[in-house]
């Protein structure tokens, strides 16, 4: 249902869809390719959640909604067009939906829009054929030019693609292909994700060392896409997103600004900052556990922890630092300066990463501390 904005600041939702029609071999997501048959149901129980968290005072109405996965293309359009319905958001909510290139056809695309989606993410990955190949892709990279123009001729102002670098057999010119082609296409989308292969446990990637990516190889890659999508007017909203100004992620920002969101479905991920704070639960893995928890009238919630005090300002901290706003410059000590030199540049009484800063986050993080404030103790942003 679609109410006037109210209540504080902003909330997501966040729909997990884990229906797939292959797994890719560096997937570690909770997807599934064998429970088609429990989409019908698995669609009336995210609605029940959704009843039950209404009823209990636990959902206000949601300024972003995103349907991840797995595929939630691959759910029938009335399915997933039951869950949003039973969605409480703002008339000016922002509703993204995840899509593989070979899933849009115009009558779907028409369908979206019709119902409340307001932006398409397609998950192209790659546009060389052997480098979907290398991923365990298997859409055709023909497809993707013609996924974006019905994105298009069907209304949708916000478009994301998703790429990913790294890849075995993976050359210099096939990345700077890749890119151009996006860039290239008619109706360009107005953002980008692109996200350096990673090797996650117990997939068919982590099994066979001989496809891991070169971590010299990626930071030659991340630089070139942010100097390339950077010429064409894009600028970086996270570490691994680029948008044109007016195509920001508003769900995307929510999750960096450490803010409130609910996940509805299995294995989906809440966070709420009141009323204790810090406070983060998720939802049975398994699509089956989670459809007969619902339909026995159980509680979907696996299990929660509390992240509160320094902890709770240092994962904040960790979130803001891969973003342009960057953190207080009293969080990065600068007793660290020579540790940090090239990698962050202080401007305005902020600390904000430079590009090879990005390539290494994750360890300049290690060098974040709690800023003294005053009040509540909780940094700026």
């Amino acid at each position: 249902m679609v109410t006037d904005p109210t209540g504080p600041g902003e909330f997501g939702i966040y729909v997990h869809v884990p229906f797939c029609r292959h797994r890719c071999d560096y997937c570690a997501f909770a997807t599934y390719t064998d429970r088609d048959s429990l989409m019908d149901r698995y669609a009336e129980a995210c609605a029940a959640e959704v009843r039950g968290a209404e009823d209990a005072g636990e959902l206000v109405p949601a300024t972003s909604v995103f349907f991840g996965g797995g595929t939630p293309s691959r759910l029938p359009t009335d399915a997933l067009a039951r869950i949003l319905a039973a969605l409480p958001r703002t008339t000016d909510a922002e509703v993204t939906v995840e899509c593989n290139p070979e899933d849009a056809t115009a009558a779907r695309l028409d369908a979206y829009r019709a119902i409340g989606v307001t932006r398409m993410s397609f998950g192209v990955q790659s546009t060389a054929r052997h480098v979907l190949a290398a991923l365990g892709r298997r859409h055709d990279p023909e497809l993707v030019p013609r996924a974006v123009e019905l994105a298009h001729t069907a209304g949708f102002a916000q478009v994301n693609v998703d790429l990913i670098y790294g890849a075995v057999g993976e050359s210099d010119e096939d990345w700077a292909r890749t890119l151009d082609d996006i860039l290239c296409l008619p109706h360009p989308p107005g953002h980008i994700s692109a996200y350096a292969l990673t090797v996650e446990p117990g997939t068919p990637l982590a099994t066979d060392a001989a496809r891991h990516p070169d971590d010299d190889v990626q930071a030659a890659r991340y630089e070139l896409a942010d100097a390339v999508l950077g010429a064409a007017g894009f600028e970086w909203e996270e570490v691994s997103n680029w948008a044109r100004p007016g195509h920001g992620c508003r769900h995307n920002t929510l999750y960096w600004r450490q803010g409130d969101y609910r996940g509805i479905g299995s294995a989906a991920h809440s966070h709420t900052n009141f009323p204790e704070g810090g406070r983060r639960w998720w939802n049975l893995r398994t699509p089956d556990r989670y459809v007969a928890a619902m339909e026995e009238g159980l509680s979907p919630v696996a299990a929660e922890e509390r992240v509160q005090g320094d902890a709770r300002v240092l994962e904040g901290l960790m979130l803001a630092l891969r973003t342009p706003a960057g953190v207080p410059e009293s969080a990065l000590p600068l007793e660290e300066e020579g540790l940090l030199d090239g990698l962050v540049e202080r401007r305005a009484d902020r600390a904000i990463l430079t590009v090879r800063g990005r390539l290494m986050a994750t360890a300049v993080s290690t060098f974040l501390r709690v800023p003294v404030t005053s009040g509540t103790g909780r940094p700026g942003r």
